[in-house]
């Protein structure tokens, strides 16, 4: 409780949800709306005495800008936690996900690139001391049966879970490679419409966890997709600096980081999965034209 982290405000609420159960405050920084990652730029008029950590999240398979958030970190001495939920295999400057920040954490939850079979999930660090501590903490918080250093909990993954993500996990590089297919194939054909598509920073390879477009009108369109059978969904509907549950921190509910609202009310993520064939990819951006068109 009084510590800060750090973090966006457009992401899944695990992100700032996990920051308030410890009792610290999220603080929210606004996004570039290029990427709708967190803006490196507008990090450090947030940092405080009481900043503990700072946690970028790499959305919808595009890594945040990690070397101005990493300088900033390291000039003020506070760790980094990549949250790479969302993108397993995608790489900023060469560097894969997770590997520079203090720590980061993967899910595996089954609608990842790389899902299992119900919820699950990994952290990953260098740091001897920390793998030694989490390894504990996973663990009802003891390095031997029955013998508790810390109070932890029961954070093990399941056997029968890492078995699947095992059998899966040899096939991750050639699907992210069709997702990408996929999403050039989309950028193609929806070229010289009124939609913004996907921008990938020149320093970033996506792996297109998800492909999202924003487009004016958006429940009329969702409606157009669903009577026409394509599947979408909005990736996320409110800016978390307004949900009700963060008004004890100083929220009230109104748009703290406009940039981060506005996308909110735009964005729309279409099908982009390996199996999509290009006859159904046609559909669904004949479905698309269609509506932006009519």
């Amino acid at each position: 409780p009084g510590d800060e982290v750090i973090t966006t405000p457009f992401t899944f609420f695990g992100t700032a949800g996990a920051i308030a159960r410890t009792g610290a405050k999220p603080v929210f920084v606004d996004i570039d709306p290029r990427t709708y990652n967190i803006d490196p730029a507008l990090i450090e008029r947030r940092i405080t005495r009481q900043t503990k950590v700072i946690i970028p999240v790499h959305l919808y398979g595009q890594m945040a800008e990690m070397d101005p958030i990493m300088e900033v970190a390291n000039r003020h001495g506070i760790p980094v936690i990549e949250d790479a939920a969302q993108a397993i295999g995608a790489t900023y400057q060469g560097r894969q996900a997770g590997s520079i920040g203090a720590v980061a954490c993967f899910s595996f939850y089954p609608t990842k690139n790389l899902g299992a079979c119900g919820d699950a999930g990994m952290i990953v660090t260098n740091d001897a001391r920390l793998r030694d501590r989490m390894s504990m903490m996973r663990n009802h918080g003891g390095d031997r049966k029955y013998f508790h250093r810390y109070v932890g909990g029961n954070f093990r993954l399941d056997p029968i879970q890492a078995a699947i993500l095992l059998v899966k996990l040899p096939y991750l590089r050639k699907w992210s490679e069709a997702r990408r297919q996929n999403a050039a194939y989309y950028d193609r054909h929806f070229r010289g419409t009124a939609l913004r598509t996907p921008c990938v920073h020149p320093d970033c390879v996506s792996i297109y966890h998800q492909y999202v477009i924003e487009v004016d009108r958006r429940e009329e369109m969702i409606a157009h997709l669903h009577a026409k059978g394509v599947g979408c969904e909005v990736y996320y509907p409110l800016s978390l600096d307004q949900q009700e549950c963060f008004r004890r921190f100083g929220y009230n509910g109104e748009s703290h980081c406009p940039k981060s609202s506005r996308a909110a009310g735009r964005v729309l993520a279409l099908p982009v999965y390996p199996e999509l064939t290009p006859t159904m990819q046609d559909y669904v951006i004949g479905a698309v034209r269609e509506f932006v068109s009519g």
